[in-house]
């Protein structure tokens, strides 16, 4: 039986989030399969989860005993969401250790996790993005510079991170500077954004080096400002309705647009892609490499719209990464 690795927690406010994907993905796994194993990663420790005990990680070459039995891992699911996890880090530790994983490797990792630098390289491949402005930690700015440009009302979020940890939706000069703030509480660098208005979708896609699986589109329809951790993990907070209410060529459209980004950055695993689509065109929001994985995610209910179960997508992602090797 294969040894599967289920990685979570990290070093970011997203541990919340993470734990509640590793936990969904433990139960989408096929236990008479795998030995389906959680790992704990944070600043402080890097354990096992085995029979009931918390057992070191050797980082030489991330192993773990019990009982004086050495265990290694066939293949590890990464779902931290945020660094180490998510930004390419942890990809390189495991690649120079030839250990297969299902996530990306160390640059789409690295590229997607950084919002700025993501979008601005998709928009050379006419991909469309919303207009940004980049302000790192310690640099001056000037704010009217960037109400002139951006407008008022616009966005400020973190430019490394998600589950929406410090965005703010400003809407009046007033509130952009503690926005600002806000935001720099999670990262180093601010990103903020000019303001799109219409329909929100997300769209899951797969491929494997025998197929692409591009999943139906989730339409996303928050009460609150905007789509904030309280409306994404707040069932009440927001509607999600799976496929989206947009016509068949749109939706073509768009999976075809998802399709494209996973290619031009060469990404490998489930990959989520968020969109914006106003009354002119559609907008790339951000590429999610690590998204999230409960039982009521968009990834989840988008294969169950299409008809697929979680247990075959999962077991497909992991042996494909196996055969790929690292």
């Amino acid at each position: 039986m294969k040894n599967i690795g289920i990685i979570y927690g990290g070093y970011s406010s997203e541990i919340v989030v993470s734990k509640k994907s590793a936990d969904g993905i433990k139960s989408f796994l096929d236990p008479s399969r795998y030995n389906i194993i959680p790992i704990l990663i944070t600043e402080d420790k890097w354990v096992a989860e085995y029979n009931n005990r918390e057992l070191d990680i050797d980082k030489n070459d991330f192993s773990f005993a019990d009982d004086h039995k050495k265990y290694t891992f066939d293949c590890l699911y990464i779902t931290i969401h945020g660094t180490p996890g998510e930004n390419g880090l942890l990809q390189g530790y495991l690649k120079m250790l030839k250990i297969p994983h299902s996530t990306c490797d160390v640059l789409p990792s690295s590229l997607t996790f950084n919002k700025f630098t993501c979008n601005t390289y998709l928009k050379g491949f006419g991909v469309s993005v919303a207009d940004s402005i980049l302000i790192r930690k310690g640099r001056e700015f000037n704010p009217s510079d960037i109400q002139e440009k951006l407008g008022i009302p616009c966005f400020v979020k973190p430019n490394a991170g998600g589950s929406s940890f410090g965005i703010s939706k400003v809407k009046t000069p007033d509130e952009l500077l503690p926005a600002i703030e806000k935001a720099f509480e999670e990262c180093e660098e601010v990103l903020v954004e000019e303001l799109m208005e219409g329909t929100e979708v997300t769209c899951g896609i797969y491929k494997t080096q025998n197929r692409e699986v591009v999943l139906p589109l989730t339409e996303v329809i928050s009460k609150n400002e905007f789509f904030d951790f309280e409306a994404k993990y707040n069932a009440e907070k927001a509607i999600e309705i799976t496929p989206a209410r947009i016509s068949e060529e749109l939706t073509n459209k768009i999976q075809k647009i998802t399709s494209l980004i996973y290619d031009i950055l060469n990404c490998k695993g489930i990959v989520r892609v968020d969109f914006i689509i106003t009354e002119k065109q559609i907008f790339l929001i951000e590429v999610n490499t690590t998204p999230g994985m409960t039982a009521t995610s968009f990834i989840p209910q988008q294969v169950e719209a299409m008809g697929m179960t979680m247990q075959d997508v999962m077991t497909e992602v992991i042996e494909d990464a196996i055969k790929r090797g690292n």
